[in-house]
């Protein structure tokens, strides 16, 4: 069985996948439509998913060099912090600021992806992640652009 056997998203990895959209979507249309006090609640609480979910993604490369340790992995380390140390920081700006900076970082990690996926043999997880991707930023950006306009 080869080290990467399992190079397409299963089932599971689909509905676990696009079910964690459900905060992304839920929290947005929350900023969106509930009482302005419970608006910010759901954009900070939409921050905060959207941080963990950051950290997520970078740990995917401590795990692709773990099951590869001979490969080139200092780069992929590297980039493994960078995404939760960019989320933390994300935290501590406002929730505008900070989930503009999220959409951005989620763009940042699909990218990276894009490049290292093909050459680990997991070309066949990019769709998903770009549709993944696409619907969580737009979340954090929809979200940042009705939060600024009532805060405002």
């Amino acid at each position: 069985m080869s080290l990467y056997a399992y190079n397409s998203p299963s089932a599971w990895a689909q509905v676990l996948g696009y079910g964690g959209l459900l905060p992304f979507v839920g929290l947005a249309l929350g900023v969106w439509f509930l009482a302005p006090g419970q608006q910010a609640q759901a954009a900070q609480t939409l921050l905060a998913y959207s941080a963990s979910i950051l950290s997520f993604l970078g740990a995917i490369h401590w795990g692709l060099t773990m099951r590869n340790p001979s490969g080139p992995s200092t780069g992929r380390l590297v980039w493994g912090v960078l995404p939760s140390l960019m989320a933390w920081l994300a935290l501590l700006l406002s929730a505008p600021v900070g989930l503009l900076l999220i959409a951005i970082l989620l763009w940042a990690c699909f990218a990276t992806d894009r490049a290292v996926y093909p050459r680990m043999g997991l070309r066949a997880w990019l769709p998903m992640r770009l549709l993944l991707t696409g619907v969580a930023s737009a979340c954090c950006i929809a979200s940042a652009l009705r939060w600024t306009g009532v805060a405002a």
